[in-house]
């Protein structure tokens, strides 16, 4: 991908949209672009949180390991950021993320994702919006999962 599509993907997130686009040539430029064939892992549950990615083409599959199984928890597509919250949180890797098909990253270092939420305030908030989105889907998905297994458990089901 071409550093002009690369920059498109960003404007068109809302991560960056209020950024001016000359400065989204410079985090295109400063981010490593990275591809990846289908079922390549990017990396793993418990890996040390030292970026954070940007899917610029294709789909990523986010996999949690509980119990000794590992299981496919969400997909995600071109424009969405994944890694964030270990690079915030200065944490380990939460889950694993596989590519789902034949993709194409922007890899951020930690150190340029907290300089640009210190330069840009926004981004800030927009990845606290992103996060309590997930959280919100998240606690819903587990609401229907407590109910189901109430009613399974009750011989409801």
């Amino acid at each position: 991908m071409s550093l002009n599509q690369s920059v498109q993907v960003l404007l068109d997130m809302p991560l960056f949209r209020n950024i001016d686009p000359k400065q989204l040539r410079v985090v295109a430029m400063m981010g490593e672009s990275l591809t990846y064939r289908a079922g390549e892992r990017l990396f793993e549950q418990g890996d040390d949180g030292d970026a954070a990615f940007i899917v610029l083409a294709g789909e990523v599959e986010v996999l949690v390991r509980s119990d000794g199984a590992e299981q496919s928890v969400a997909t995600l597509g071109q424009g969405e950021i994944f890694g964030e919250l270990a690079v915030i949180c200065d944490q380990t890797r939460s889950s694993a993320i596989a590519a789902r098909t034949e993709i194409e990253v922007l890899r951020l270092d930690r150190s340029h994702v907290l300089n640009l939420m210190r330069e840009f305030p926004d981004i800030l908030l927009q990845m606290v919006r992103i996060l309590g989105g997930r959280l919100e889907r998240t606690t819903q998905e587990l609401s229907a999962a407590r109910a189901q297994l109430a009613m399974t458990s009750s011989g409801q089901g």
